[in-house]
């Protein structure tokens, strides 16, 4: 395997940064983007969203999950507590997301600390899902070793029989972490390589106002 892909190459000029122009609060500027992000299309899933945790193996590791929901106290999503994230965030809940939204030229990296969500609010949204995924937070033993792909099919169909015309309980071993931020870097792509780097970042106490700066590219 050898390739070469020095020839690789683009120039960014759709949009720009300008500190005159920004609002005072990152959650802000955040859920702008977010939204024109959504509104261009050309990003099928403007949620997903890159983890990266500190692996219980001295590496740190990264993947993509979907945000599901997001507000002035942190980013929310879902995931198996027994998974290898979810170890790794019992160990060190220290995490940083990522957002790549090529269509307008754009990343948000975000450093922040995980915390477990209320178990009413996992179990609000857990019911919310189609049954098949409900039935799959069951069936995967996530992060696991398996012998088969049919052993996990059948888990699936036993689960279905089981669960016929029943209620679904959500796993006591699933549900949703809550990344409180503590810095965003709003990344905007510019010609010649000359891009757009905006960090907040939070204050010494939680009723600071956030502080801003920018970054050479």
């Amino acid at each position: 395997m050898n390739r070469d892909l020095t020839d690789y190459r683009k120039s960014y000029e759709k949009n720009f940064l300008e500190e005159k122009n920004l609002p005072g609060s990152p959650f802000e500027l955040f859920s702008d983007w977010f939204k024109e992000v959504e509104n261009d299309g050309g990003v099928e899933e403007t949620n997903a969203m890159t983890i990266t945790t500190h692996g219980l193996d001295g590496f740190p590791k990264s993947r993509v999950v979907l945000l599901k929901h997001y507000d002035k106290n942190g980013f929310v999503f879902y995931t198996n507590y027994k998974s290898e994230k979810g170890k790794a965030i019992a160990e060190n809940n220290k995490v940083c997301l990522s957002f790549f939204w090529p269509n307008l030229e754009r990343q948000v990296i975000i450093k922040g600390v995980a915390y477990k969500i209320d178990e009413a609010k996992s179990s609000i949204y857990f019911k919310s899902r189609p049954i098949g995924s409900q039935l799959g937070a069951w069936a995967s033993y996530q992060s696991e070793m398996i012998n088969s792909r049919e052993i996990l099919e059948q888990r699936l169909k036993d689960l279905e029989e089981e669960y016929k015309n029943k209620e679904i309980p959500k796993p006591p071993f699933w549900g949703g972490y809550s990344i409180q931020p503590i810095e965003f870097e709003f990344w905007q792509g510019r010609p010649n390589r000359l891009h757009d780097r905006i960090r907040f970042s939070r204050g010494s106490n939680e009723n600071d106002k956030w502080d801003r700066c920018r970054l050479s590219p």
